[in-house]
This record gives structure tokens, C-alpha cells and sequence, in this order.
């Protein structure tokens, strides 16, 4: 199986940053895309930054110029640096992952517990 752990949440004042955290474990034989989603109570959840295993990124137009993603390989662990936070970016984000778990199996997305931003005076 494949774990993805978060960590990096917690509370912010506007204007401040956080730095969210991903690593995945497990069996794992190669990862193709990473990325980073948020979802607040009674709404759907929206992709907020991707980024493939060769580097390329798209991010959300809510936080373009605001947050970066960004993947170590070897460690197998995704970033995301939040800059200039906003009321608005309060949510849960989860980590996402692309994930062939073995050569003989198809590649399926993994998700991780979701973490907690709250961005509040």
C-alpha cells in the first residue's frame, strides 16, 4: 500500500506563510504527478497547485504569484510554500499523488488525511 503523510498546517495571520509538507511511502515504483488540493465544509474540492515528475507546475489562478510547489524525487515528498495568505485560503488541503505501486500494476491516485490552514486575526 501508499501512505501520504501531511504535515505544515496550522494557523496564520493574513498576510503570513506556511509551508505544507508531503511524503509518500509505501510501495511505491514510481510517482508521476504530485499535488496539492483544499476543500472547505459544503464545497467541492478544488485542485490548488500540481506538479509532474519532471518539474512542470499549474496552479489555481486564486494563488498564482502567492504559493510555489515543488517535489523532491528521491525523497518522494511534495511541498507546498504559501505565501501572502488570505481569509479565503482557510481550508483543508490534501496532498495527491500519481502512484504505480509495482511494474505490473496500473499507476492510481492516493490521497492523504488532509491538513488543517486557517488563515485568521
Amino acid at each position: 500500500q501508499v501512505q501520504l503523510v501531511e504535515s505544515g498546517g496550522g494557523l496564520v495571520q493574513p498576510g503570513g506563510s506556511l509551508r505544507l509538507s508531503c511524503a509518500a511511502s509505501g510501495s511505491i515504483f514510481s510517482i508521476n504527478a504530485m499535488g496539492w488540493y483544499r476543500q472547505v465544509p459544503g464545497k467541492q474540492r478544488d485542485v490548488v497547485a500540481t506538479i509532474t515528475s519532471g518539474g512542470s507546475t499549474y496552479y489555481a489562478d486564486s494563488v498564482k504569484g502567492r504559493f510555489t510547489i515543488s517535489r523532491d524525487n528521491a525523497k518522494n515528498t511534495v511541498y507546498l510554500q504559501m505565501n501572502a495568505l488570505k481569509p479565503e485560503d482557510t481550508a483543508v488541503y490534501y496532498c495527491n499523488a500519481i502512484v504505480r505501486p509495482t511494474p505490473a500494476t496500473m499507476s492510481r491516485a492516493f490521497w492523504g488525511q488532509g491538513t488543517l490552514v486557517t488563515v485568521s486575526s
